[in-house]
């Protein structure tokens, strides 16, 4: 499996779709190598747009890695092309799941972190649709699979997600009853979601719903932070809230 492009199969006869990632951006660490992160931007946009915001961070000991989406037709748009992370005609609880998308796209941030060394703590967080896949990836891991079933090959330490939404949360919980691995995973996994109280893209209420979502499935380290007049976007009361909480949970220097 490339960098550029995953295929996901479905164990059935049918021929799975490859799709193909844009440019991957990387901002190495000007300290002490301790944690990877693959940060993934919101739809339409790509990986350069984060990389450049990521690199005035007060995190020295992150290496970040920003991927760029696929550029595919988007039913949100009317079938309009542009990068995104998997296809969504409606951000709300009820939307259709585009299950294919989803795990070519969790496959594709686990294949970039894949090759990082043993003793780096790894993580994924995103902003929007990129926030959606950071909190899939979170639930991949927890399960211990895709959604189609394949194995989840890595041990995520930290998971953030800015103005967001869970996908597939309809069935998180049945998916999880009876492994008491999952439930185990659940509780140690550190989460972080952050949302604006007056988000036009993302409603304010589905990420709430989101965080009382995973809660309830059993993620109990899980922060969620509300921020009063903020839309869809980031300010810079929100990215220090991320910086001391990465420091914290993934015990980097200076912490």
């Amino acid at each position: 499996m490339s960098n550029n492009s995953s295929s996901i199969g479905s164990g059935s006869r049918s021929t799975p779709k490859t799709f193909e990632f844009g440019r991957t951006h990387v901002v190495r660490p000007r300290g002490q190598h301790q944690a990877t992160i693959v940060w993934l931007h919101g739809l339409g946009d790509k990986g350069s747009s984060w990389s450049q915001l990521l690199e005035a961070f007060h995190l020295p000991n992150i290496k970040w890695i920003c991927p760029t989406a696929p550029t595919r037709p988007v039913a949100l748009f009317g079938g309009f092309p542009c990068t995104a992370w998997f296809d969504v005609g409606d951000i709300s609880e009820d939307a259709a799941e585009d299950l294919e998308g989803l795990d070519a796209s969790a496959a594709h941030v686990a294949n970039l972190l894949s090759t990082e060394p043993a003793d780096i703590k790894l993580g994924v967080g995103g902003f929007s649709m990129g926030a959606a896949i950071a909190l899939y990836s979170a639930t991949c891991r927890i399960l211990g699979q895709y959604g189609n079933g394949n194995l989840y090959p890595l041990n995520l330490s930290a998971v953030v997600g800015l103005s967001g939404w869970l996908p597939c949360s309809r069935s998180l919980r049945s998916r999880m009853e009876g492994s008491n691995e999952a439930t185990r995973r659940a509780a140690s996994l550190p989460i972080l979601l952050c949302h604006g109280l007056v988000d036009d893209v993302v409603a304010y209420r589905l990420g709430e719903k989101s965080a009382q979502t995973l809660s309830g499935a059993g993620f109990r380290n899980l922060t969620f932070r509300t921020y009063n007049g903020l839309g869809h976007y980031t300010i810079p009361e929100e990215t220090d809230e991320i910086c001391n909480w990465l420091t914290t949970k993934l015990g980097l220097e200076g912490s």
